[in-house]
């Protein structure tokens, strides 16, 4: 078994699980407390669309996939600041005009369309060197900001009022979040896929704060339960010749469960 540690591949896909998981377990906390799921699938599913636009034009597909991610994340923002009535109807219209917008650039292409089922439902074992890099970029760059303005975070997750109160500027918070989750789903493209991409971002985290509530240790656990679910997952993947990015979500949505059901029946019985 230890062989396999040999092959190129699968070293990239330990150092994509190690660097995913910490970008799940701290986005992940962050969009559980803040109720941003339904926000996070959109920016998610938008990204599709520069996938599509980066083998059309002939550029790396993650790319183009952080450009509409980033573009989606900013008019989300900007439609949420004008208190519009039916925000949500435009969270799933960019949905679902991201994923158009993939299969239209796709069917722009001569020649045979390329096969799209890793950006859509996720293969850790296809990493390569460009997305490897770009991952650890743009991982590092979320740890710098979430570092540096940790404690005003704190502040604006638990109270978003007491923030104000505090002269802290909310609306740059909040920009800076939908900018964050942009990159990470551009982290967790490649592992699990634009469609079980939620999952596998909420989870851990979900799963964290059925075991803790301080902001800190949540996020800690979250990181080690994501590596957890990530390195099963994999291995399991690995013993069944099944996709990855499947039995990874599987298996952390089949944690979450488990710990949900036994953190229930602990109350029950105390």
């Amino acid at each position: 078994m230890l062989n396999i540690l040999n092959y190129q591949f699968i070293q990239h896909a330990l150092i994509a699980i190690i660097l995913s998981s910490i970008v799940c377990g701290i986005i992940g906390t962050i969009i559980i407390e803040k109720k941003l799921i339904l926000m996070s699938s959109g920016i998610a599913h938008t990204a599709y669309g520069g996938v599509g636009l980066g083998y059309l034009f002939n550029f790396n597909p993650l790319i183009g996939a952080l450009i509409f991610s980033l573009i989606s994340a900013l008019s989300i923002k900007k439609v949420r600041n004008s208190n519009f009535k039916h925000s949500e109807i435009i969270i799933a219209l960019f949905w679902s005009l991201g994923m158009a917008l993939g299969i239209l650039f796709i069917s722009f292409m001569d020649g045979y369309p390329p096969n799209m089922n890793s950006y859509l439902f996720g293969n850790i074992l296809s990493v390569d060197s460009f997305d490897l890099i770009s991952i650890t970029i743009l991982t590092i760059v979320v740890l710098l900001i979430l570092t540096i303005f940790f404690e005003d975070w704190k502040i604006y997750l638990f109270d978003e009022e007491m923030a104000k109160i505090n002269g802290l500027n909310t609306s740059f918070l909040e920009y800076t979040l939908l900018i964050l989750i942009a990159f990470s789903v551009v982290i967790l493209i490649r592992i699990s896929g634009i469609i079980m991409l939620i999952t596998l971002l909420c989870a851990p985290s979900a799963t964290a704060s059925l075991i803790n509530e301080k902001l800190n240790s949540r996020m800690i656990i979250a990181i080690l339960i994501s590596l957890f679910n990530s390195l099963v997952g994999l291995y399991i993947s690995y013993v069944f010749d099944i996709a990855s990015g499947a039995s990874i979500v599987i298996f952390s949505a089949l944690i979450y469960f488990i710990v949900f059901n036994f953190t229930k029946l602990l109350k029950k019985n105390s």
